[in-house]
């Protein structure tokens, strides 16, 4: 009677628990589709070449010959330039702090990293921007008078911010790895490093890509760091890394809260939409590439 009455409980826990799951990807999914769809109802029909270019001729603004004052073209550019600044800054220190978390660091010196990466993710954007403002107010004062808030700072603070994103996802994936990847090229001879760049890291490569693209996502759309670093509306395209620029989210911020009639701020729902186009395809990206690394993975183990 016991038993029977322990298993109907359990019947009835697991019951309510797929329903509860079902109930919450359900409100997931219907959240993630009403703000698509509203993007696309107040967006779409904006999407045109006017939008990006304005009324500069479009080989003249991708030329650079001619400046575009009343089209998203130069906060394209800004938002292309910032994340590729953030990833060179981030790609490298994230891969090796990744590396030696999972690889080498031991005991003490692991749990103390590995703590301050936790309290590096955990720090809100807007913290991390004052951090670069203050960067740039010291510069400014004790080294160059001309250093004022530009694009190298925000790609700085950006790249700080999504540093444990890269940090974390390479431990992680290297970690994961089956204790016969680790031991089967030592055993036949190999050194620790022919081990780890000939071994390890192409084996986990596919998790290791897949954590960048999404950090480069968060850098597409992050506006508090660059609010106080260097955007502004109207820089045109940047001309040098110590020059301010413009940036998508910043100019989503801005419409928002200025416009001042129903078609500017459908400019606004159009820039957004773009975006969200850029950061789908850094995520379609994202899983071609880890497809076709574990297409070629699989013959390889």
């Amino acid at each position: 009677m016991g038993k029977a009455a322990a298993v109907n409980g359990q019947g009835w826990g697991d019951r309510f628990l797929t329903a509860f799951s079902w109930a919450c990807a359900a409100v997931l999914v219907t959240a993630l589709t009403l703000i698509i769809g509203f993007l696309v109802v107040k967006g779409g029909g904006r999407l045109n070449g006017e939008l990006v270019f304005g009324s500069t001729p479009v080989v003249d603004a991708l030329l650079l010959r001619r400046q575009v004052f009343d089209g998203l073209f130069p906060a394209m550019a800004g938002t292309l330039m910032l994340v590729c600044l953030a990833m060179a800054v981030a790609l490298p220190l994230g891969l090796a702090t990744g590396i030696y978390l999972a690889e080498y660091a031991r005991g003490t010196v692991k749990l103390i990293f590995s703590l301050m990466v936790d309290i590096l993710a955990g720090i809100p954007s807007i913290v991390v921007g004052l951090f670069g403002f203050s960067i740039t107010i010291s510069l400014h004062h004790f080294f160059n008078a001309r250093i004022f808030p530009c694009l190298m700072i925000s790609g700085l603070a950006l790249g700080f911010l999504v540093l444990p994103y890269i940090v974390k996802t390479t431990q992680a994936a290297l970690e994961g790895l089956p204790l016969q990847v680790r031991l089967t090229a030592p055993g036949l001879g190999a050194s620790r490093l022919e081990n780890l760049f000939y071994v390890l890291l192409p084996a986990a490569l596919s998790d290791i890509v897949s954590g960048i693209v999404l950090a480069l996502g968060r850098c597409a759309e992050d506006t508090a760091v660059i609010m106080l670093t260097g955007v502004v509306a109207t820089a045109g395209v940047p001309k040098s890394l110590f020059s301010g620029f413009e940036a998508l989210p910043f100019y989503i911020y801005y419409i928002a809260s200025e416009y001042t009639d129903p078609s500017e701020l459908g400019t606004g729902y159009g820039a957004a939409l773009i975006l969200l186009i850029l950061c789908t395809g850094l995520f379609v990206l994202a899983h071609w590439i880890r497809y076709h690394i574990e297409q070629k993975m699989k013959y390889r183990y």
